[in-house]
């Protein structure tokens, strides 16, 4: 056995959350996690755009 967790693993974890948890609550807790990774996307994003120093304007350019 070399530790790592095989397909059958996995699935026999996932049985077990959809039984101890219910199908509705273990949809509703993926949609969260959908959201969460948006929101931490977008703010990523914005933290970029706003790190990013402003180029200064060249008022001598015809």
């Amino acid at each position: 056995m070399s530790g790592a967790m095989s397909m059958s693993h996995l699935l026999v974890v996932g049985v077990v959350v959809l039984l101890l948890f219910g199908r509705g609550k273990v949809a509703s807790m993926m949609g969260e996690v959908g959201r969460g990774m948006s929101a931490f996307k977008a703010g990523i994003r914005e933290g970029d755009t706003d790190a990013r120093p402003a180029l200064p304007k060249d008022d001598q350019s015809a």
